[in-house]
């Protein structure tokens, strides 16, 4: 009720007749007209320096050129790994060509015999071949050996002659360990010293698992300290389908350690320290940024209390959410989370550089993550000039209406996504998985790859090639020419609506911003210097450092 003073605010506002009291109200206008001032206007109503305006440009700049930084050592750190993957492969696998990997495959069992052997040796005589710096890894004093496993149903008689067969679905393995050097000096193949037979009626697959290790040595231009790669390897023979087609893959998992025992000659420590100071830095300027926000977030929410207290007491109903969330400032919860993280990258890479630890993609994500969030922040400070404010009110107004759009959208596109993993996947490589499926249809919305993903599906099943045509028509039709239209109208109507708002009469005004429109105090008029009131004044009086402690 009108009149009513809530708990908490015995004397908020109100004169003893319980009339609001015009100079205490029209100090507290004045206190959030220039809470929500921006840093110019701020300077001239107080003289106040903007120091987050100052920091994030200098935070601009700085994590840019550490990420530029850290970006080159990560890309190195990728390449290696993938020319070492595309070595491995030419130098394992019989007859590997570029781009053949999808099709590279044995139909008979000789085959599968001499690819195997052809591995063994190429281990076995695995330095007298390779180009790089790649070396077994040594377990007390020797080399770990390459180990040849089968998986095989227990037990199986088939016939297939006689649409007949007796099958044992549990799986065995049995493994066998080869040393380097072993086979060199017999001329026998390596399934015939080891013993190594195939029972193709029941076998699953021939897995080949070894170690290698290696040094990354291009680091060493850049001034940084070499890593040690550990590539576990894994070479495949699927015989699963049973189907005459054995499909061979090789995959490497890769490990980063620290190099044991180094040294660099003529080489000093000098560049090593000036990147952990300038990390350092950064980490000191995020924290500074990270403190100025967190305080200005405080100290919106205890003007939204005060502001809420006020409405509730002067005009006897409650703030509504919207003006509520006025005092919440998402550019200040942008900027702790980038501080956040960049803090977390750069106290990871100083940990990289020092070879304490060796989590690249972890401290990408973080570094990359902090640096677009930190670009896309300075969009806040081009809002305040009105031309190019136009950006941030469309977004804003047209987010709600776009979320429920893709909501109901996103139910279709779900349906086609699941219509066509089940239907098309056997036929269409673009169709196997529900993730591939995504993306094609993505894809097609974005008008990439149309002719090739309807030659893709196969013409021999005349049923599903005519469900296909149907299915991929109405996807199109239905997303590219109705829904993706709808959905740039969408935008473009909020985009209109606003740009006819500011040419006639400006954006409408809330609440809220009514109420601060009635201060017609300029920046320049001086006023804002004297510390305003409280509302609290009587109850628990405020310093004029506290009330001086105004967000920049």
């Amino acid at each position: 009720m009108e009149g009513q003073t809530p708990p908490g605010f015995p004397c908020l506002w109100a004169k003893h007749d319980g009339e609001p009291d015009s100079e205490v109200v029209d100090n507290f206008r004045r206190k959030l007209k220039y809470y929500f001032m921006n840093p110019c206007d701020k300077f001239r109503a107080r003289g106040r320096k903007p120091w987050k305006l100052m920091l994030q440009i200098l935070k601009i700049c700085l994590i840019t050129i550490q990420l530029v930084s850290f970006g080159l050592s990560n890309q190195m750190m990728v390449t290696f790994k993938e020319e070492n993957l595309m070595a491995f492969r030419h130098l394992f696998l019989k007859g590997y060509t570029d781009r053949s990997l999808d099709s590279y495959a044995v139909y008979t069992r000789r085959e599968v015999y001499d690819h195997i052997d052809f591995i063994l040796q190429q281990y076995t005589n695995l330095q007298n071949l390779t180009a790089g710096n790649h070396a077994y890894e040594m377990t007390g004093g020797r080399a770990t050996p390459l180990s040849l496993c089968q998986n095989f149903y227990r037990d199986g008689s088939i016939f297939p002659g006689n649409d007949s067969f007796h099958i044992d679905p549990h799986i065995e393995t049995e493994c066998t360990d080869v040393y380097p050097f072993l086979l060199l000096t017999h001329p026998l193949s390596a399934g015939e010293q080891l013993n190594f037979t195939l029972d193709f009626k029941r076998l699953l697959s021939v897995n080949v698992y070894f170690k290698l290790k290696a040094i990354n040595l291009q680091t060493v231009r850049h001034h940084e300290l070499p890593d040690c790669y550990d590539f576990s390897i894994t070479i495949i023979f699927d015989n699963r389908a049973h189907s005459g087609r054995i499909r061979i893959t090789l995959d490497n998992d890769v490990s980063i350690t620290e190099c044991k025992d180094w040294n660099v000659t003529g080489a000093s420590g000098g560049n090593i320290q000036s990147l952990l100071l300038f990390d350092s830095l950064i980490i000191l300027a995020c924290m500074g940024s990270f403190i100025l926000c967190v305080r200005s977030v405080i100290t919106g929410v205890q003007l939204q209390a005060e502001y809420a207290a006020f409405f509730q007491i002067h005009r006897g109903k409650r703030v509504s959410w919207s003006d509520r969330m006025e005092f919440v400032n998402g550019w200040y919860i942008l900027i702790i989370i980038s501080d956040s993280l960049t803090i977390a990258g750069s106290v990871l890479k100083m940990e990289i550089q020092t070879k304490n630890l060796t989590n690249y993609d972890v401290c990408s994500i973080l570094l990359g993550t902090a640096t677009m969030l930190v670009w896309v922040g300075v969009i806040r400070y081009l809002g305040f000039f009105e031309k190019y404010n136009i950006l941030i009110l469309t977004l804003r107004a047209a987010f709600p209406h776009v979320v429920r759009f893709c909501c109901c959208a996103g139910m279709i596109y779900l349906g086609y996504c699941f219509c066509g993993w089940i239907v098309l996947g056997p036929y269409h490589s673009k169709f196997q998985t529900l993730n591939t499926v995504s993306e094609c249809l993505f894809s097609l919305i974005n008008g990439d790859d149309m002719f090739r993903t309807f030659r893709g599906v196969h013409q021999k099943n005349y049923l599903v090639w005519l469900f296909s045509r149907l299915y991929l028509y109405s996807f199109i039709s239905l997303f590219v020419y109705m829904v993706l239209s709808l959905f740039i109208a969408l935008i473009t109507d909020t985009y209109e609506t606003i740009k006819q708002q500011q040419k006639q009469a400006g954006v409408a005004l809330s609440e809220l911003q009514a109420f601060i429109e009635e201060c017609k105090d300029p920046p320049s008029s001086g006023r804002y210097r004297k510390p305003p009131t409280s509302c609290l004044a009587c109850c628990c009086p405020l310093s004029d450092e506290t009330e001086e402690r105004l967000p920049c």
